[in-house]
C-alpha cells in the first residue's frame, strides 16, 4: 500500500468514525429494542447478514431452521465486511428493513456509539451465566458491561517456523520473543527473515500490546481513559523496535497475495503467527515448503508470569442491530449459532474436511484436529492438537476499543509504515497515538481523560 492510498483510506474511516456521538450513548446503553417475542403468536422470522459463501451458513440455517418451531433464520448473502458495514448503516439510518443479526465487522463501543448496536445485556445474561460462553469470548461483544452482540470468541494464536531452515543453521525453536530476535540476528546471517512485518499493518504490534495484557482505552466512570504509553505498552514497542532495529524482519506487502504467499514458501522468511483459520489456506497455496513447517508456542515476554496468547477478535460476534424488531428471538438464534454443538457440526465442509471454529465454546477439543490439514506439517502434524489447545487455554482478551477506533486505527496504519520505514520509533508512534485520540475524542465532545 503506497502513502496515498494509505491517506485515502484514513479519510475514509475518519469520515465513518465522525458519526460517532458521544460516550453516554455507550454507558447509559440503548435499551434492548422493541421486542415483543414474548407475546408473539406462531414463528418470527431473523434476518441474518453474513460475508460468509453460502456452502459454509446454508447448512447451520438450515439445521436451526429444522430443530425450532418459534424462530426462522432468513440467511441474506453479504459482499463483504464493509459492504456490511454500509448496507446496514443504510438500513438503520431509514428505520426500515433493519436485519436482526449482523455478523459483526466492528468494535462494540464504536458501533453502539454510532447507534447501529441494540444493548442486548438482559436477555444475553442468562446464556452467559449458565456458562455457555468461554470467558475470553465475552469483552469483545462488550461497551461499559453492557453487550451488543452475542460473542463469537476469536481463534487460537500461535506460531509456524519454517523447521528445516532452522534446523539447517542449527537454530534452536524461539521459546520467547528475546529467542525470536537472537534467532533473527543468526538467520540473517545467511539471508534468511525471522518474520514479516508489512508496512501497512500493524496487528502484531497490537497483538503484542494484548499479550502483555494492555488497553490502549479503557471505560472510568463515565468517561474514556487513553493510555497509549502503558509499560505494556512499551514493552511491546521494545520487543518490536528490536526487531526493526536489528533488520530481521521483511516487509512483504499483504496487498499482493500471490507474491506474499510466494515469498512465505521460499524459505527467506521463516516464522509466521498464526491461527487455525490460516492453516488449508497456507496448505493449499505453499508449493515448495509444505511438510517443512511446524507448530509451535507463540513466543511469550521473557518475565511472562503465565502463559498468554492474544485473543480479541470482535468480528467473530453477531450483532444485534438498532431497529431490529425481534431482539431477543436474535439473541437465541445467535447464542445457538455460536454456542450449540449442532451448529459446530452443521458447518463441516467435506471438500476442506474442516468446521467452523467454535472460538465462543468453554471446550473445543472435538473439533481440533479438523482445523490441522494433512501435509503443512509433515512430521510434525501431531503436535498441533497440543500447540491449539494450548493457545485456547492461554488466550486472553484485555482489550477495549474506543468509540473512534475506526479513525484511530486509520492514523495508527500512517503511524506504523514511518516506523516500519525507520522514518520514526515505536516510542515516537505511541506518544503521536496518544495526542492524536484524545484530541480526536475531545472534538467529538466525548469525555476522555489521559492516564
Amino acid at each position: 500500500m503506497n502513502r496515498s492510498q494509505v491517506r485515502v483510506n484514513r479519510k475514509q474511516a475518519r469520515v465513518a468514525a465522525a458519526t460517532a456521538v458521544v460516550l453516554s450513548v455507550v454507558l447509559a446503553g440503548c435499551g434492548s429494542g422493541d421486542d415483543g417475542d414474548s407475546k408473539a403468536k406462531g414463528p418470527v422470522t431473523v434476518e441474518y447478514w453474513n460475508w460468509a459463501e453460502a456452502k459454509n451458513i446454508d447448512p447451520v440455517v438450515a439445521k436451526f431452521n429444522a430443530t425450532h418451531d418459534d424462530i426462522e433464520l432468513k440467511f441474506v448473502k453479504q459482499a463483504d465486511n464493509p459492504g456490511t458495514a454500509s448496507n446496514l448503516r443504510n438500513a438503520v439510518a431509514a428505520g426500515k428493513n433493519v436485519p436482526c443479526l449482523v455478523q459483526n465487522f466492528g468494535e462494540a463501543p464504536a458501533l453502539a456509539s454510532e447507534g447501529l448496536a441494540t444493548d442486548i445485556t438482559e436477555a444475553l445474561k442468562p446464556y452467559v451465566d449458565k456458562g455457555l460462553f468461554r470467558e475470553s469470548a465475552l469483552p469483545a461483544a462488550q461497551a461499559a458491561d453492557h453487550y451488543y452482540a452475542v460473542p463469537g470468541g476469536g481463534t487460537p494464536a500461535f506460531m509456524m517456523i519454517n523447521r528445516e531452515i532452522y534446523d539447517k543453521y542449527g537454530i534452536d525453536v524461539p521459546k520467547t520473543w528475546d529467542d525470536l530476535i537472537a534467532a533473527g540476528k543468526e538467520l540473517k546471517k545467511h539471508g534468511v527473515y525471522a518474520m514479516n512485518l508489512a508496512g501497512e499493518d500493524p496487528s502484531t504490534f497490537i497483538e503484542l500490546v494484548q499479550q502483555a495484557g494492555g488497553s490502549w482505552y479503557k471505560i472510568e466512570g463515565d468517561q474514556w481513559k487513553v493510555d497509549f504509553t502503558s509499560p505494556e505498552s512499551l514493552k511491546a514497542a521494545d520487543v518490536v523496535q528490536q526487531l526493526i532495529d536489528n533488520d530481521v524482519v521483511a516487509h512483504q506487502t499483504y496487498m499482493d497475495r500471490p507474491a506474499l504467499i510466494n515469498y512465505f514458501d521460499s524459505g527467506k522468511m521463516v516464522s509466521l503467527p498464526v491461527s487455525t483459520w490460516q492453516l488449508q489456506n497456507y496448505e493449499r497455496e505453499f508449493t515448495k515448503s509444505t511438510g517443512d513447517w511446524e507448530p509451535v508456542d507463540r513466543p511469550q515476554y521473557t518475565d511472562a508470569a503465565e502463559f498468554v496468547t492474544p485473543l480479541h477478535s470482535p468480528t467473530s460476534g453477531l450483532l444485534v442491530p438498532k431497529g431490529c424488531e425481534h431482539a431477543e428471538a436474535a439473541v437465541e438464534a445467535g447464542v445457538w449459532l455460536n454456542t450449540d454443538k449442532a451448529a459446530v457440526d452443521a458447518s463441516y465442509q467435506s471438500d476442506t474436511k474442516q468446521y467452523s471454529w467454535p472460538g465462543a465454546l468453554p471446550d473445543p477439543t472435538p473439533w481440533v484436529d479438523s482445523a490441522v490439514p494433512e501435509k503443512l506439517f509433515g512430521k510434525h502434524k501431531a503436535e498441533a492438537r497440543e500447540v491449539i489447545l494450548k493457545a485456547v487455554e492461554g488466550g486472553r482478551d484485555p482489550w477495549t476499543a474506543g468509540p473512534n477506533y475506526t479513525g484511530m486505527f486509520a492514523e495508527l496504519q500512517d503511524q506504523w509504515a514511518k516506523a516500519v520505514a525507520k522514518e520514526t520509533t515505536l516510542k515516537q508512534l505511541l506518544d503521536s497515538m496518544q495526542k492524536w485520540t484524545v484530541a480526536d475524542l475531545k472534538s467529538k465532545n466525548i469525555n476522555v481523560v489521559e492516564d
